[in-house]
């Protein structure tokens, strides 16, 4: 009897001891199936700096005890699960994943129902040898956009669980706040708006804050979506008049379009905004623009004009290219189009470039510009070496998936996606290798695994970090309330 017990612990565990609180577990039976788990952790490819992984066993699973295994070469830990969430400590989890850097560990998870301890088929989490950076940014928002009585900007340390705000609209009257935006991923330049009151951009470089009055004569808003040129000297944005549309029947519940949209650039030490005709014309809706790595390319997105709201699901955006000289603020005078929305018949939003300059990925969605409520919306994949296009298919699923942002070693995308209940974006990391592919995404780790049912928010513009923001959120709010701004000039 003994002997079939070992023989049924090699098949299905592996050769090692089992030891519960009580002494040593002999498993009964064996199942072929994955352990049923949330967040779905199983397979996936991780950094070796991310948080300890907690997960827990979905209500299907009606055990009464339950033990993880973490297995990497020698070394194992074991985890008795707490109301069926397995928590690994960050000592032991450091120590785990370190020593599975290039290969993977190994997770056993074996529960007793009834009398019988049942082993699951051993799922693995592979750790990547390249490191992720150790913080990302978020805006923490209601999921409708209806109002925005309680929002922040914050920042995560994705190393450990620590949250912290960067700017919450407590501090200056319950406005709005958004498109916060980092100059390469540097935790020292980076800007927002805010909007009602206090309005304005605020720009970040090391201890200076600067509020700039955007709105001008020439355009038909202030400045809206950015793009850091990586010089830090310049910053690309698009002017959009842009309204909500809110659906009873439809399968997408909001629709956001633009009535008018152009695009501009903003220097940053003179305190002017230029353009093109290329990029700012009546006949063209252009929007979400975005340098090159080298800054020599200016991305962005184009659709014809047509009659808004009565032709909104006509809209569809092709992705575009004009050349960018830095030295004397001039544009080319073509313009390449990369994927072209009149052929294919879809539209574009949210160009990311690989800081490498390998790839570039966007959001496809049937039509408008809006996509993070476009339950069609998947991300794609442009080979700047070749201009072949790839669905990513490993990160896309039947709910939006929409905006994304790189790493700064171009190796991690994080991208927010409303796949677990339809409703609310969640940020989800996926290891993108050498030659684009990319690995299956997990959910960003929480201490507590049940945060994300409990938190009634969305993950709005995640984006990567390559250290802590330092400034004083009292020091933004100072300076939201006494100055009065820098008023920019179109030239």
């Amino acid at each position: 009897m003994q002997s079939s017990h070992l023989k049924q612990i090699v098949y299905g565990l592996g050769c090692f001891a089992l030891f519960a609180c009580s002494g040593k577990i002999t498993v009964d039976k064996n199942i072929k199936d994955f352990p049923s788990i949330f967040p779905d952790y199983k397979e996936v490819t991780i950094p070796a700096n991310i948080a300890p992984l907690h997960f827990k066993l979905t209500d299907s699973c009606d055990c009464t005890e339950a033990y993880a295994y973490f297995e990497v070469d020698s070394k194992s830990v074991k985890v008795k699960a707490s109301k069926k969430q397995m928590a690994i400590h960050p000592s032991d989890w450091k120590k785990i994943a370190e020593a599975a850097k290039g290969k993977a560990v190994e997770v056993k998870v074996i529960v007793k129902k009834g009398q019988q301890w049942i082993a699951y088929k051993p799922f693995h989490l592979f750790v990547s040898q390249d490191p992720i950076d150790p913080y990302i940014a978020y805006r923490l928002i209601e999921p409708g956009y209806e109002t925005w009585n309680e929002m922040g900007i914050y920042q995560r340390c994705i190393e450990t669980y620590q949250q912290t705000p960067v700017m919450t609209n407590k501090m200056t009257g319950n406005n709005c706040m958004n498109c916060h935006s980092f100059c390469m991923q540097s935790p020292d330049k980076m800007l927002f708006h805010m909007r009602k009151d206090y309005s304005g951009t605020y720009l970040i470089d090391g201890d200076h804050i600067e509020k700039l009055n955007t709105k001008t004569t020439k355009t038909i808003s202030p400045l809206v979506y950015p793009s850091w040129h990586p010089s830090g000297n310049f910053v690309a944005f698009s002017v959009n008049s842009t309204k909500q549309m809110f659906h009873t029947t439809d399968r997408n519940r909001t629709e956001v379009f633009d009535y008018k949209s152009d695009v501009v650039v903003y220097d940053v030490k003179k305190h002017e905004i230029f353009t093109s005709p290329l990029l700012f014309s009546k006949s063209a809706f252009e929007t979400f623009p975005t340098f090159s790595p080298d800054g020599k390319t200016l991305y962005y997105c184009s659709a014809d004009s047509v009659k808004i709201p009565d032709d909104y699901e006509k809209v569809k955006y092709s992705l575009c290219a004009v050349a960018f000289d830095p030295l004397s603020r001039q544009f080319g005078t073509k313009v390449d189009t990369l994927y072209n929305a009149r052929k294919m018949a879809k539209s574009v939003s949210f160009p990311r470039v690989s800081p490498d300059g390998r790839f570039l990925i966007f959001t496809l969605s049937n039509y408008g510009n809006f996509s993070i409520w476009h339950r069609e919306a998947d991300l794609y994949r442009l080979d700047l070496s070749n201009n072949n296009i790839t669905a990513l298919n490993a990160l896309n699923s039947n709910e939006s998936e929409s905006y994304h942002s790189w790493s700064s070693n171009s190796r991690w995308l994080i991208f927010s996606s409303r796949r677990i209940d339809g409703l609310y974006t969640r940020p989800f990391i996926a290891h993108i290798d050498e030659q684009g592919k990319a690995s299956k995404p997990f959910l960003l780790p929480q201490d507590d695994v049940d945060y994300y049912t409990l938190l009634m928010k969305s993950f709005n513009i995640p984006e990567f970090v390559k250290g802590e923001i330092k400034m004083n959120a009292s020091r933004i709010s100072q300076k939201a309330r006494s100055d009065k701004g820098i008023d920019v000039q179109f030239r």
